[in-house]
Formats: C-alpha cells, sequence, structure tokens
C-alpha cells in the first residue's frame, strides 16, 4: 500500500462535483486509511477528507476547538459537515462543539468501541486491556512509547502497564506483518497478546449516514 500524506495535515478535496450532496469529513488523521479506504471501496466521491494531526489524542482538550476551527475555515461551500471523531476523551466537550456548530460526529466513547462496536465493547468491560488499532500498531514509538518517556526511561513500564493484563490488538486489515509487530509490541510492555478481526467496525455505518 502506497503510504498516505504525513498526518499533520491531510486533505482530500475537489473529487466531488459541485451542487448538492457534497459532505466535508474532517476526521482524526489516525482514521485517514481507514475513511480512503472506505470512500474508495463504496465509491463515495461525494466525500472530500480533512484530516487534523493525530498527535491531537495526547492533548484531547484541544480537540473541539481545532474541530471548530475547521469546520469554520472549510464547511464553506458544502451541504454537510461531519466529524470523524467519537468522544476521544473530551468529556462531552466535542459533542456540545458539534450540537453548537450543527454538524453530527461518530457515536462513541472513543475509536477503540466503535471499531469492535459501542455495545459489544462496553459489554466487555475490559478495564486490564490495553488497545491498539492497525494506525497505533505503525505509529507505536510515536504514540505510546515516546510520548510516556519509556525510551529514556524503561523502567517506568510496570509503573504504567502494571495493571494492564493483555495488549488487544483491533485489526482493521489481515496484515501478517502488523500482527507480528503488534505482538512484539505486547512484548515490549510486558502483556498477553490478543488480536481481533474487527474490520471498520461502525465507522462504515456513520460514513454512510453521513
Amino acid at each position: 500500500m502506497t503510504d498516505l500524506p504525513s498526518d499533520d495535515q491531510l486533505t482530500r478535496s475537489g473529487l466531488a462535483p459541485e451542487g448538492r450532496g457534497r459532505v466535508l469529513l474532517i476526521a482524526c488523521g489516525a482514521l485517514a486509511r481507514e475513511v480512503l479506504a472506505l470512500i474508495g471501496r463504496n465509491g463515495w466521491d461525494h466525500l472530500d477528507l480533512h484530516c487534523l494531526p493525530a498527535i491531537l489524542h495526547n492533548r484531547p482538550e484541544k480537540i473541539a476547538p481545532a474541530v471548530e476551527a475547521a469546520v469554520q475555515a472549510r464547511g464553506a461551500g458544502y451541504d454537510r459537515v461531519f466529524v470523524v471523531y467519537a468522544d476521544c476523551g473530551t468529556g462531552g466537550d466535542l459533542a456540545r462543539t458539534c450540537e453548537r456548530l450543527g454538524v453530527g460526529m461518530v457515536e462513541g466513547p472513543h475509536c477503540y468501541a466503535f471499531y469492535e462496536g459501542v455495545d459489544a465493547f462496553a459489554a466487555r468491560g475490559e478495564v486490564t486491556s490495553f488497545y491498539l488499532t492497525d494506525f497505533l500498531v505503525r505509529q507505536f514509538d510515536a504514540f505510546v512509547w515516546q510520548p510516556l518517556g519509556l525510551d529514556r526511561h524503561p523502567d517506568l513500564r510496570d509503573m504504567y502497564f502494571g495493571n494492564y493484563e493483555t495488549l488487544v490488538y483491533q485489526a482493521q486489515t489481515d496484515d501478517e506483518a502488523l500482527t507480528e509487530l503488534a505482538r512484539r509490541h505486547a512484548e515490549r510492555l510486558g502483556l498477553e497478546f490478543e488480536r481481533r478481526a474487527t474490520g471498520y467496525g461502525e465507522l462504515e455505518g456513520a460514513l454512510a449516514r453521513a
């Protein structure tokens, strides 16, 4: 697969014809591959994608302001704007922002839930599981290992992960190399490993409704 542009700013624009039915998707950069795959698979050429930096997840208080700025900067000329984020640690702030702006968003607390199915995820109640998606398997060092300082202080591992038992890899694709990489991440964290083939979960339905 050809690598996508940087997460820092990914925009898929100009693909839909002028006129009714054009929809702007403002999405987390961690979902870029998946959203583009669904657009291509379903022929949704009326959807234009603009991604915000995935690293915002490390500062969730910045997500709602960033989404609002993107809606204001890019929403003109579209019939609808849809936000491809779940709550993602904003404590309801993103939902309140979307309601005020009159735009829809993905339901659920985070992407782990909507990949697995929000109700199914809640029913599991897995408080001792640490989750990775395809994106996080690829970007493990940049989004987990380094931000926690484990590259400099590996002795902190048990302090961060001592209460976890299992690393659950929610696989969007059937990729043996990614699965093996996820298994190695579990070993680095001292956790058991489980792979779940979730595919795109409820993301596809959310985009279809958009």
